[in-house]
């Protein structure tokens, strides 16, 4: 929940926290967590109550339509079918993606070569002891 947070930002939190409530702050807490925990009971209440009443085991995560619609109701042939007009549209985009990817990085080797030397001839009258330039790291090499 709170994966893009650094640490400075959950210090600044509870630096703000603490001004906000002061030396009411553990009280705050505790009841924080009791209603947390008391929103988990309901929740898991509810998903016992729909097992007992459909018949079938559900989770707290199936209770999403989407999830609760793909797994009770639809078998796995009507899946296949929902997805197949869509499957292809997207194999084409991903290959067009990936071609003007490959194009993009095609250009910019290019544009490096030219940075390097401005023509071959200087790339001939340069030294060979000269080190190589480190390989450039692009976005996808990082990710």
């Amino acid at each position: 929940m709170l994966d893009n947070l650094n640490w400075w930002e959950i210090g600044a939190l509870l630096l703000l926290a603490l001004l906000i409530f002061g030396d009411r702050l553990p009280a705050v807490i505790t009841d924080g967590l009791r209603l947390v925990r008391n929103l988990r009971n309901m929740a898991r209440n509810a998903t016992g109550d729909l097992s007992r009443e459909l018949g079938t085991d559900i989770q707290l995560e199936d209770l999403h339509p989407k999830a609760f619609i793909r797994k009770h109701l639809l078998s796995e042939e009507d899946e296949a079918a929902i997805r197949k007009p869509l499957q292809g549209v997207y194999d084409n985009l991903r290959a067009d993606v990936s071609g003007v990817h490959n194009d993009l990085k095609d250009v910019a080797n290019a544009a490096d070569l030219r940075s390097n030397g401005s023509s071959p001839a200087s790339t001939a009258t340069s030294s060979p002891s000269a080190p190589a330039p480190a390989p450039r790291v692009s976005y996808d090499d990082a990710t």
